[in-house]
């Protein structure tokens, strides 16, 4: 909600309903478990409760959003029924279902911990872009799925050959999740700020799944009219 650049964004109207009831609404076209809004202001969860989602509330000074989850994550499951979660941010009310599916391949492997997904950069601009994250992993032929050896704010790696774009959607193991934010914050994770590098740092597993394009993210006035134009169908 404090958003600077969009005051107010989670509840932001797309066509009569908040932007964070849209988002909800992909997560549960993507059908892959039962979805919950973890929101840090109970205008939020009252917003998602009136169109019938379930949202807990959770003290907004926590250190993270991946501690949000965590916390969210254990009033809903306190019996850990749930082994995987997936973390999706508010503000990607264009996201296409299959996505979210997407970030669950590479879980078919149990030595993975986390699941994300990445997309190829498209030009030497993006590739400049600090906010474009970029993670190093290689695709064998015909693979979809990769170990994320790094993750970083500069064009890495060096050379020749495609450089990834990282989608910061992710799919945690239980397990993996109650570990991760039981750490401190990495020295790797400080300086480039990036929280996965506290993950890798502490030997935990990453893979990365390729998808064609990244969901289109809410953060300007501007984006919530391109917003409004792509969901009038």
């Amino acid at each position: 909600m404090g958003s600077t650049r969009l005051p107010g964004k989670p509840l932001a109207l797309i066509h009569g309903q908040p932007m964070v009831v849209h988002v909800m609404r992909r997560a549960i076209e993507a059908a892959i478990g039962p979805v919950a809004v973890a929101a840090g202001e109970p205008a939020i969860v009252d917003a998602v409760r009136e169109a019938g989602g379930t949202a807990v509330l959770v003290a907004d000074d926590v250190p993270s959003g991946t501690d949000r989850i965590k916390i969210a994550l254990d009033q809903l499951d306190p019996d850990g029924r749930h082994d995987v979660v997936v973390n999706l941010q508010g503000d990607f009310p264009t996201l296409a279902p299959e996505l979210l599916r997407a970030v669950l391949r590479p879980l078919a492997d149990p030595g993975i911990d986390i699941g994300s997904l990445v997309t190829p950069i498209a030009n030497a601009e993006e590739a400049a872009t600090e906010s474009f994250v970029k993670c190093v992993c290689a695709f064998g032929p015909g693979q979809d799925v990769a170990p994320a050896l790094y993750f970083s704010r500069a064009a890495i790696p060096w050379g020749e050959g495609p450089l990834w774009h990282h989608i910061g959607v992710y799919a945690y193991r239980r397990a993996a999740l109650n570990r991760f934010v039981a750490l401190p914050a990495s020295q790797l994770e400080l300086r480039e700020k990036l929280e996965q590098l506290r993950a890798l740092e502490d030997g935990m597993r990453i893979a990365v799944a390729a998808v064609p394009h990244g969901p289109f993210g809410v953060d300007t006035p501007e984006d919530l009219f391109r917003a409004r134009e792509i969901l009038k169908a």
